[in-house]
């Protein structure tokens, strides 16, 4: 039987083993006007803050390759990017059906290019 003491030794190895949480994604994009959508260039990325995830999407982009990346949405669930070749669109949500939707509102000939979920 565990007393007080064993279990917040218990309760902390727990939390310490569980590793971090990530709050924020941020989807990083090379679009420009004249791309198909399954030309575009992205990269995902994760973070502790809406900066370290921005920052780490545009890495990511640039990583695969990319020239001109630009954060296109930063979410706290899940995030979207949607695109033709003479739009964009970005939805975030509570699920990816919820992102993926939002994204594709009012961007009828676009196609879900990247969509990502913590």
């Amino acid at each position: 039987m565990l007393n007080g003491k064993s279990l917040g030794a218990a309760a902390l190895l727990l939390l310490m083993s569980a590793g971090p949480v990530l709050a924020f994604g941020a989807i990083a994009v090379d679009d420009q006007e004249g791309v198909s959508a399954s030309e575009v260039g992205y990269g995902v990325g994760w973070g502790n803050s809406r900066r370290e995830a921005e920052r780490n999407a545009l890495e990511e982009c640039r990583d695969a390759g990319n020239r001109s990346c630009r954060v296109a949405v930063w979410f706290e669930t899940c995030g979207a990017y949607a695109g033709s070749r003479s739009h964009y669109q970005i939805g975030y949500g509570r699920t990816l059906r919820d992102a993926e939707e939002a994204a594709l509102t009012d961007c009828p000939k676009c196609r879900i290019v990247v969509s990502q979920c913590e």
